[in-house]
């Protein structure tokens, strides 16, 4: 098969022959009569997200493997790490088989399982972690996302238990004790709307302490969705330490503010804007931006997170956290850092596939665009811009703070190994 005119991550146009699912010839032009016309269109490596909620096992009326990977790919993602807070939660060997297993029947793109931390996420004590390890997932990514490891010994222990088979944990910064009853970002606009305030310092002292653990035994760090401009001089002053740590930050904490829980199109108190961690200032995304930009935080990674419509459309402080991310972010990310001229799309294919594939140890993925290496593509036009329909997502929920927003660019398509999974921006 040959994908003719396409411009490796915005460069001059070529067309690439792709062999047995591996790129085989990149070149001006490739004879041939099997050929699929990207029509100009930006190619990337195949997307990675480090951080997705597909919720099977247990809430298959928000999400499951298949449609949560159908969603991936309509996104441009080749590969995702399917998150730990299932039910049952993903803390066994078991369970992160049967996630892995699900991924290589029904999947869309190469799901790879997260481990718990802890125990049922309860942050009482370590999850089987060498035996998900050893398992047929291969976890390498252990995270209690949705919750924090708060005790500062038990996180020390995954910290070094992990360091005998190259693993990370991926924390989500957040103190309980500091956010008890919280509804969104400590500030001015919760003082007039009268919502118990979620402070920065709460995921900034967790941040710095982790920071400080994971140099201490010398083992990987990976700190989930950055909120704050705190959270980016820790990381920053961490990093020109030397020590082995990274982060990522959403699309959605790098467009949206806590404005819009008071004054948006929708209106004020809706739920569609509550999220974990929450919405922050203007301040806050320009920081996050200039952080994504330098380095400072090292990847986008999603935080998908589907709830069913009952779980969403309710009173405020009753509503599900969360936003569905996969089939928008590369257009956030577009308008938030490529039309703002922070980055090019090499800086985009390094932040959303070849980095995040580095981080999590996955094989295969995020990988430069070459002969010789898998076929894991996804092919964008930056050029159109169109309003988001949630009804039209693959994603079996709708709960996103774009719909009507007017977004820039397209995935027009996705290949896995050489085969499409989405072909004209539709599933294969």
């Amino acid at each position: 098969m040959i994908i003719r005119n396409v411009r490796i991550v915005g460069g001059e146009p070529v067309d690439i022959r792709v062999e047995d699912g591996v790129i085989a010839e990149i070149a001006p032009r490739i004879e041939g009569e099997a050929a699929i016309d990207g029509g100009g269109a930006i190619v990337l490596p195949g997307l990675v997200d480090l951080h997705t909620h597909l919720r099977e096992p247990g809430r298959e009326d928000a999400e499951t493997v298949q449609t949560g990977t159908q969603s991936a790919a309509r996104g441009g993602y080749t590969a995702v790490h399917a998150m730990a807070n299932t039910s049952p939660v993903a803390d066994t060997a078991g369970v992160v088989e049967q996630v892995w297993r699900l991924g290589r029947e029904f999947a869309h793109c190469d799901v790879q399982p997260v481990g718990a931390v802890t125990v049922g996420l309860e942050g009482r004590q370590l999850a089987e972690l060498g035996a998900m390890a050893d398992s047929a997932a291969r976890v390498r990514v252990f995270s209690d996302d949705g919750r924090c490891v708060d005790d500062a010994v038990l996180m020390r222990r995954a910290l070094e238990y992990v360091k005998a088979f190259d693993g990370v944990i991926a924390q989500h910064a957040q103190e309980p004790r500091l956010t008890g009853g919280a509804q969104m970002n400590e500030g001015v606009v919760s003082g007039r709307l009268g919502l118990t305030g979620w402070p920065a310092v709460a995921e900034e002292a967790i941040i710095a302490r982790d920071c400080l653990l994971a140099a201490h035994v010398g083992s990987r760090l990976h700190v989930c969705h950055v909120s704050t401009a705190g959270s980016v001089e820790i990381l920053r002053w961490a990093k020109s330490k030397g020590w082995n740590i990274t982060a990522e930050v959403t699309p959605h904490h790098l467009l949206l503010t806590d404005d819009l829980v008071e004054d948006s199109p929708v209106g004020a108190y809706n739920p569609i804007y509550k999220v974990n961690p929450p919405l922050r200032t203007r301040a806050d995304v320009e920081a996050l931006r200039a952080a994504l930009a330098d380095g400072t935080i090292d990847i986008v990674a999603t935080d998908h997170a589907p709830h069913p419509v009952e779980d969403k459309e309710t009173e405020w402080s009753a509503a599900a956290m969360g936003m569905v991310g996969l089939e928008t972010a590369l257009s956030v990310v577009q308008e938030a850092m490529v039309d703002t001229g922070l980055l090019d799309w090499a800086g985009v294919a390094e932040r959303m596939s070849i980095v995040p594939a580095r981080i999590g140890r996955l094989s295969g993925h995020g990988q430069p665009i070459e002969v010789g290496v898998p076929a894991n593509l996804t092919l964008y036009d930056p050029s159109v811009r169109t309003e988001v329909d949630p009804s039209a997502f693959a994603s079996k929920s709708r709960n996103t703070p774009y719909e009507g927003m007017t977004l820039p660019g397209r995935v027009v398509a996705t290949f896995l190994r050489g085969k499409p999974t989405v072909l004209e921006g539709k599933l294969v």
